[in-house]
């Protein structure tokens, strides 16, 4: 059968990749085309757009890029008509993967959303066009499937992916990763994740380079994404005392005593290693602006959202100061019960999300979909 994939970001490339890989033990003689990164490629998707060309964030940014972002979806359309999938899959990535999905929906495509827009915390109105386009959600977080069935969606709870993920990840041995990297012994380190998008990590690293100096017993790590080069890591660091490692980031969480993460799915994985962390955002002036009139929740940490309280400290906007992220990083590096703390909210946050196996069962639930209706 032919399955149409679609991502817009380094994360759903990683999803999506594992999907794939479900996909064909369930059918192995899947055909599949997707928009997404090297990852989908190496589990043999072909590739029409990489999520390079696709990363807007924020009003401000998709309003520029709003040329790109209409050409694209023409493009996305005529494609999909021509290859005649017989799913689409649409992996996040919402102001894109909705339209995408409306156009399918007229032209009877069989639509599954697995990993939801975040309708729950901001346009909630969305849902009321997700019911109508939308065959099944595939839901990651726990609350997600309460939230769409009060809507009358038919959603499934299939687990979070990273626990997949996490679970093939080789445990580190410490003393030879400080040897091939390079690192100081005895002397800690501190993680730096400053996010995926060109724009955010140019913005975030700033800010949480200037921890460095604060800190000269401790050695800094950036962990740089994959999907942007080192030189440009390199441009923004400058002469910073700290280390640039890509493609290493859960063994780089395996050796952290404490993490400085911006806002997204790394607050998640930094959680499922037992990393204390302190969460950092700061956006577009104006596009912060608008998004805090519109978003409805009352965190923005995936953590704290699954979890329904302040597990990690969030620095949002003008909280986000070198002097406030060093308080939070001295009770974390310093302080016995604040470190206590964290493991046993991370312990019962890992036992929320419940057990491995999201990519194989929603890989089970759009193959028996679309192969009943093939039947019919």
């Amino acid at each position: 059968m032919k399955y149409y994939i679609i991502s817009g970001e380094a994360s759903g490339d990683l999803h999506g990749s594992n999907l794939i890989a479900s996909l064909r033990k369930k059918d192995n003689k899947a055909k599949i085309r997707a928009w997404g990164g090297d990852l989908m490629k190496k589990q043999g998707a072909t590739i029409v757009k990489h999520y390079n060309e696709l990363a807007f964030m924020g009003f401000v940014e998709v309003v520029k890029h709003l040329k790109t972002i209409l050409n694209n979806l023409k493009f996305c359309k005529k494609d999909i008509l021509e290859f005649a999938p017989d799913a689409l899959i649409l992996i996040d990535y919402p102001g894109f993967n909705i339209k995408v999905a409306k156009f399918a929906h007229k032209h009877n495509i069989k639509v599954f959303y697995y990993i939801s827009p975040q309708v729950w915390a901001w346009k909630r109105r969305r849902v009321h066009t997700l019911k109508k386009v939308v065959d099944k959600m595939l839901v990651i977080l726990p609350f997600e499937k309460d939230f769409y069935d009060n809507y009358g969606i038919d959603a499934h709870y299939v687990g979070h992916p990273l626990l997949d993920q996490i679970k093939k990840t080789r445990t580190v041995n410490k003393k030879l990763f400080y040897k091939n990297n390079n690192l100081i012994p005895k002397r800690e380190v501190i993680a730096l994740l400053p996010g995926s998008r060109k724009q955010e990590v140019g913005r975030m690293l700033e800010i949480m380079l200037k921890m460095v100096d604060m800190y000269p017993n401790y050695q800094f790590i950036i962990a740089c994404a994959p999907s942007l080069p080192l030189e440009f890591y390199k441009s923004i660091v400058g002469e910073a005392n700290v280390k640039l490692l890509q493609n290493k980031t859960y063994e780089l969480l395996q050796v952290a005593s404490a993490a400085i993460v911006t806002s997204g799915t790394a607050t998640l994985e930094t959680a499922l290693f037992y990393v204390p962390e302190v969460i950092c955002y700061k956006g577009n002036p104006v596009s912060y602006m608008i998004a805090k009139k519109l978003v409805k929740v009352k965190y923005i940490c995936l953590v704290n959202l699954i979890m329904n309280k302040p597990v990690v400290k969030e620095l949002i906007q003008d909280d986000l100061t070198p002097e406030n992220i060093k308080k939070e990083l001295d009770l974390m590096l310093g302080d016995h019960k604040t470190q206590r703390r964290f493991l046993e909210d991370y312990e019962e946050l890992k036992i929320l999300l419940g057990n491995a196996g999201a990519s194989d069962n929603a890989a089970n639930i759009v193959f028996s979909t679309i192969k009943n209706v093939n039947k019919k």
